[in-house]
């Protein structure tokens, strides 16, 4: 049977009127898991719908891909491996979760160990990376600091000096830690960033650079080659993506940062969404549900985008962080056999901060001509000791925002006029801690496995990155051959001075 097709033709319902024929529908479509209340009504889903997912998803084998994700198997065919990011939360084949515990001793022994001044006195740390091996730390950093930290944290991505040079002008270079994170230890700008520290360093009077810098990597002899000293070496597994990666050691700098105590409750947050994703039943299964949504409003509505707005200063990088993982993860054109992608790909992940946005591309949401399935997050719990009123308004202006995107408002004045029946989903965190936080990331993840399993296309792989890197590379070595007549122009207008 095609299971997309009774999906694509059933009919549609007005969100006022679903809630109107079904009083319990905060009920079948509100669920609480690790603290975080997780509210799908404001969407389209309904019985018949569900109904329907769910044999979409029984034909697409999702339940024993599950179990595959999550017990070792190399689930990732274009590059013959499994996807272990379970396994560092205590989920998976018995051998890499015993192997993910040594190694997570082993980065809570350097923990200790740089506390007690093992390293000298460390008051600041750089921490580079790029993609996953920085936004990870990156938005653990910045969501559950709170204030009192021990040490300044920088985490720099970006090879433009203008994000790594005012570190440098603030820190003290000898009592500073320099953490490498890189999968493969090769990652270009992520070593250009590098030698400019250890250059600075050098300048600045520190006799031994090397000294301090901790490497974090899926390739322990490359570091060693580098001049790392193999007892402030982190690795981690292979099998472990650099999106997927914030629980292995390239969580070493938010560990470090933050205590090891919280590094440990975001491990149990996620391992709790991972037993609930592997456990419960499609119909009252978070992630799964999620991804039942954005499959309808990709394939059904023809929504090319989903925006998520974070009512909480602390989760300012969450949208930063779901691009990547999203984005890169379900990004595609082909299935995992080979085979053409007949139907979208990934959403275009976007979004902001609340109520910032609400001033700005609200307008859109409200108004526009676009359909944009929006996801709001909140925290119960303020992050601050100003007055009630700035976390009270804060909260009502959320709640009122996915009330005004569904209800609408009709006025003789077009201008006026709200058209409503626009969906919502809100995540409604009780406080945000490790645990919270450490599901929250776990639900997006399985989520976005989920839809590649529903797409029939392989999560794991990234090829699409690598074509800009090569002519990136080629453009370096002076090599135009391959390059069109306009990037051309541009490089020699840009080094023509």
């Amino acid at each position: 049977m095609d299971h997309w097709n009774a999906i694509e033709t059933q009919p549609a319902s007005t969100l006022k009127n679903l809630f109107e024929a079904d009083p319990q529908r905060t009920k079948q479509f509100g669920f609480e898991q690790s603290g975080i209340y997780f509210d799908f009504s404001k969407t389209h889903m309904d019985s018949a719908l569900l109904e329907s997912f769910q044999k979409l998803a029984a034909d697409r084998n999702l339940s024993d891909e599950i179990e595959a994700l999550t017990s070792g198997v190399a689930i990732n065919p274009s590059e013959g491996r499994a996807a272990e990011h379970t396994a560092e939360r205590g989920i998976g084949l018995e051998t890499s979760v015993e192997n993910a515990q040594l190694l997570k001793n082993r980065m809570q022994a350097l923990v200790q160990a740089i506390e007690a001044g093992a390293l000298g006195e460390i008051e600041y740390i750089i921490h580079l990376g790029i993609g996953g091996s920085a936004l990870g730390p990156k938005l653990l950093l910045e969501a559950l600091k709170i204030g009192d930290e021990k040490y300044q944290t920088a985490v720099i991505s970006n090879i433009d000096g203008c994000a790594l040079e005012p570190v440098l002008e603030r820190f003290d270079a000898h009592k500073t830690l320099l953490v490498i994170a890189s999968k493969s230890f090769t990652t270009a700008e992520t070593f250009l960033n590098a030698r400019s520290v250890t250059d600075w360093m050098k300048e600045q009077g520190v006799s031994d650079p090397f000294g301090k810098i901790i490497a974090l990597t899926a390739m322990p002899d490359k570091a060693v080659e580098w001049g790392i000293d193999e007892s402030r070496i982190l690795p981690f597994s292979e099998t472990v993506g650099g999106r997927y990666s914030l629980w292995s050691s390239i969580g070493f700098s938010a560990a470090l940062t933050l205590g090891i105590e919280v590094f440990n409750d975001l491990l149990t947050g996620a391992a709790e969404m991972d037993e609930h994703f592997r456990q419960t039943p499609f119909e009252r299964n978070i992630p799964v549900l999620a991804a039942f949504c954005d499959q309808y409003y990709s394939q059904v509505r023809n929504c090319e985008t989903r925006a998520v707005f974070a009512y909480d200063e602390r989760l300012r990088l969450l949208p930063d962080y779901l691009q990547q993982l999203e984005m890169e993860s379900n990004g595609k054109s082909v299935m995992a056999d080979g085979k053409p992608l007949d139907r979208h790909s990934s959403p275009i992940v976007w979004g902001g901060i609340g109520t910032d946005a609400q001033h700005a591309v609200f307008q859109l949401l409200h108004q526009g001509t676009h359909l944009v399935p929006v996801e709001f997050l909140a925290v119960i719990e303020p992050g601050h000791s100003l007055a009630a009123e700035h976390h009270q308004g804060l909260l009502l202006n959320c709640f009122a925002q996915s009330a005004a995107l569904m209800a609408g408002k009709t006025s003789d004045d077009s201008n006026r006029n709200y058209p409503g029946d626009r969906p919502s989903t809100t995540l409604l965190l009780d406080d945000l801690d490790g645990r919270t936080l450490g599901a929250l990331i776990a639900f997006y993840e399985h989520r976005t496995f989920a839809n590649a399993v529903l797409l029939g296309i392989n999560p794991f792989d990234q090829f699409g990155v690598e074509l800009g890197k090569e002519m990136a590379n080629a453009l370096l070595a002076g090599d135009s051959n391959q390059m069109d007549a306009s990037t051309e122009i541009l490089k020699n207008r840009a080094f023509s001075v």
